[in-house]
C-alpha cells in the first residue's frame, strides 16, 4: 500500500478510536424519554441528511472542511463557513454566511508555494423539504441549492472571482426507528472562475454518496460513508477529466439540547486521471479530507 494511503487509513483508525472514547464519556442509561427523534441533517458526515429543523428554530455554526495531500510536496487547505441558519416554515430552511480559508502549499506540482489566511467569500443556501417522513413513510427527501462567491481559489489559494452553484438532493431512510439511518446524496456543482491573468475556467463536479449511521446512545451517532465524484472541464458534462472514490468514518455528538458537533474523515481509496497512469486522482481531488462542525441552536 502506498505511504499516503497507509497514512490515510491510520487517520481513519485514530478517528474510530476517538469515537469510541466519546462513547465512553457521554453514554448513559437508556430510557424511553431520551430516545426522541433526531434531526438527520448532520449525522452522516460529508453526506447531508434531509432534516431542516423545527419551524422557528435558529442556529449559528462554524463548519470547517480540510483538504490534505497532493501527488507530491506538502499540501493542506481549509475552508470555514461562519453560518447563520433559520427555519421560517416546516418545509423551508435558509442559510447564509461568510467564508474564511487557509493554505499551506510547498513543492506541489502546478501550484505556487503559499502560506496564507484569508477572508475568501460568502454563500447562501435554500433547502426545501420535498418529501416528509411520517409513521407510514420512512423516507425523507430535501432539495438544496447553494450559490457561493469566492475571492480565493479553494485549491491553489490564488486571488480569483469564482462563482459556484451547488445543487444537491439529500435523502435519508429510517431503517430502525430512532436508531439506524441510511443517507444518500446526489450532487451537481457547476463552477465559473475568472483569474487575475484574465483566464476563464468552467468546470463541473458530479457525484453521489451513501452513508449508514447508527445511534449508539441518545446523544451519539457513529457511522461511515462513501462518495463517488467525477470532474469535468465544462458545464455540459462532455469533457470528463477524472473521478475518485472516497470513504471514511463519521461521528455526531450532541453535548446539550442546543449544542452539537459533527466530524468526518474521508480517504481517497481509488481514483483515475484521464491520460495519466497514476493510481489516484490527486489533480481534481485530495488524498484526504476532514470535516468538523460545531453548532449552537437558539
Amino acid at each position: 500500500m502506498p505511504a499516503g494511503n497507509a497514512s490515510g487509513w491510520r487517520h481513519a483508525a485514530a478517528f474510530g478510536l476517538f469515537a469510541l472514547f466519546c462513547l465512553g464519556g457521554v453514554a448513559r442509561a437508556d430510557d424511553a424519554a431520551s430516545w426522541r427523534e433526531i434531526e438527520t441533517k448532520y449525522i452522516f458526515g460529508f453526506t447531508t441528511g434531509s432534516g431542516i429543523g423545527i419551524e422557528g428554530e435558529k442556529e449559528f455554526t462554524t463548519d470547517t472542511i480540510g483538504r490534505f495531500g497532493k501527488r507530491d510536496g506538502r499540501y493542506s487547505a481549509t475552508e470555514t463557513k461562519y453560518e447563520y441558519e433559520f427555519t421560517p416554515s416546516q418545509f423551508v430552511q435558509i442559510e447564509f454566511g461568510a467564508l474564511g480559508s487557509t493554505h499551506n502549499i510547498r513543492n506541489v506540482t502546478d501550484l505556487d508555494d503559499r502560506r496564507q489566511v484569508a477572508f475568501s467569500g460568502g454563500f447562501g443556501e435554500f433547502r426545501y423539504l420535498a418529501l416528509e417522513r411520517t409513521s407510514n413513510n420512512p423516507l425523507s427527501v430535501t432539495l438544496a441549492f447553494e450559490p457561493t462567491v469566492r475571492l480565493v481559489d479553494e485549491t491553489s489559494g490564488e486571488r480569483v472571482h469564482n462563482y459556484e452553484f451547488e445543487t444537491t438532493l439529500n435523502a435519508d431512510l429510517e431503517l430502525v426507528r430512532n436508531r439506524l439511518f441510511a443517507g444518500f446524496n446526489l450532487l451537481y456543482e457547476p463552477e465559473y472562475t475568472h483569474t487575475l491573468l484574465d483566464e476563464t475556467i468552467r468546470e463541473t463536479k458530479l457525484g453521489g454518496s451513501a452513508a449508514l449511521s447508527f445511534r449508539v446512545t441518545p446523544n451519539v451517532v457513529i457511522g461511515g460513508e462513501v462518495w463517488y465524484l467525477r470532474h469535468y472541464d465544462d458545464f455540459a458534462l462532455s469533457a470528463f477529466t477524472g473521478d475518485a472514490v472516497m470513504l471514511g468514518p463519521t461521528l455526531y455528538v450532541r453535548f446539550t439540547p442546543k449544542m452539537f458537533m459533527t466530524a468526518a474523515w474521508n480517504t481517497q481509496v481509488w481514483g483515475r486521471e484521464v491520460g495519466t497512469p497514476f493510481s489516484l486522482n490527486l489533480a481534481e481531488f485530495q488524498r484526504n479530507r476532514a470535516k468538523l462542525k460545531f453548532a449552537v441552536e437558539f
